[in-house]
């Protein structure tokens, strides 16, 4: 797809993504996230994300939230371990509003102590809301467990401690160190020249003052391998199998993403979902999931079932598991596994908020953009030897870390 950059002054990028549609999508995305949290303070770059709709210097709760709803135009943001990201689509003459609201609350918040006595007590439900879904809260405490004594494994929204203890000078402090101007990016889908988006972004972007300290991120140890159960009140028993492994930079990024879909991802058609749901009809949802990281990134299988069937699942999955190690793909196989996630592919960028996102994150971690060809490529590249050797390093089951919710025996 054909896109253009433009970099400000002071570092912050413009990415302009031309189309012909009459809706248009942008971002803008700061490369921080839970990770980058002080020691105590989790959930502070979540939080951040929540009180910037709250009060900036020209506008209330109520105009911020009004300034893009008022023309139907959406209005989102998000926090993960390694970025924040607000984005919005609406009709295409609103580009200017769009981009005005992102620099007021992005740079003009005032984070006033009312309103956040008030996100406080928001925050603290949803973290109440969450723990009462043991299949999302299950994949926090797993990830606690894999990158103990690093902030990789802070929850992201933290928890009833340090959210009720945050202050107005730790937010001030946080963004001092992380919004860092070189690590922005400012993206744009939608029916414009690569110049209008120029001088509108340099009108409303210019004049940001340059932060660029240096990251001071942690790669996280590689711990022993362990076990771990907590009993809950519970239905059914909740168990997440991991460890961890590629970066986002990584030669075998590629390979590991395509074995995962073969193996527990997207589609009725994986290995795990075929052998351990429809032919045995042990568990409803099981799956495996890979997430690249900066420095390194997270392998892990999940599934949920009852309690009596919960051990004949964890069997199943270690009798694929060394199935898939001891008889590597056929080319057959490896060639139809390449199709399904190729035409997987194809179809997620028909989601163009998701697509620009996603380019926005590219342009960060790579400094640029693939074209869907060149994705293609590096998935047609992979060899069958590669994906055996992936299979052998990541599906050590010596190495697996085990981490279970079960139900509270009676």
């Amino acid at each position: 797809m054909e896109y253009n950059v433009h970099t400000l002054p002071n570092g912050i990028r413009l990415l302009h993504v031309p189309s012909a549609s009459a809706i248009s999508h942008a971002c803008i995305i700061v490369n921080t996230g839970s990770r980058d949290e002080p020691e105590n303070k989790a959930g502070l770059a979540h939080f951040i994300e929540h009180l910037i709709f709250k009060r900036t210097e020209k506008r209330s709760t109520n105009q911020i939230l009004n300034r893009l709803e008022s023309v139907g135009a959406d209005l989102n943001a998000y926090t993960t371990k390694e970025y924040t990201c607000v984005h919005a689509s609406f009709l295409n003459p609103y580009l200017d509003r769009t981009l005005d609201l992102f620099n007021d609350i992005i740079f003009h918040s005032t984070f006033p102590e009312d309103e956040m006595d008030k996100e406080k007590s928001v925050i603290l439900d949803e973290i109440a809301s969450y723990l009462d879904q043991p299949e999302e809260a299950i994949n926090d405490d797993f990830e606690d467990m894999l990158f103990a004594g690093n902030a990789l494994g802070n929850n992201i929204l933290g928890t009833t401690e340090s959210v009720q203890n945050f202050t107005r000078e730790d937010i001030i402090n946080f963004r001092k160190a992380n919004y860092r101007t070189n690590e922005i990016v400012i993206a744009v889908l939608g029916n414009y020249t690569f110049n209008s988006v120029t001088k509108k972004g340099t009108k409303y972007f210019a004049d940001v003052t340059e932060n660029s300290p240096a990251q001071n991120r942690i790669k996280p140890a590689i711990l022993p391998q362990s076990s771990t159960t907590v009993y809950k009140p519970i239905m059914q028993a909740h168990c997440i199998l991991g460890t961890q492994t590629y970066s986002t930079h990584s030669k075998n990024k590629a390979g590991l993403m395509l074995l995962n879909n073969y193996f527990g991802g997207n589609g009725m058609s994986s290995v795990l979902n075929l052998q351990i749901r429809e032919k045995y009809g042990i568990a409803y949802t099981i799956e495996s999931n890979f997430s690249p990281l900066s420095d390194t990134g997270i392998f892990s299988i999940y599934f949920g079932t009852d309690k009596e069937k919960q051990q004949k699942a964890l069997s199943l999955i270690f009798k694929e598991i060394k199935k898939l190690r001891d008889h590597p793909l056929n080319e057959l196989q490896l060639l139809k596994a390449k199709n399904k996630f190729i035409g997987q592919i194809a179809l997620g960028e028909e989601n163009r908020i998701g697509l620009i996102i996603s380019m926005a994150k590219s342009l960060i971690d790579h400094n640029k953009i693939d074209s869907l060809e060149k994705v293609f490529e590096k998935i047609n590249q992979v060899t069958t030897q590669e994906v055996a050797e992936i299979a052998n390093e990541v599906l050590d089951i010596e190495k697996l870390n085990i981490f279970t919710f079960s139900p509270i025996l009676e």
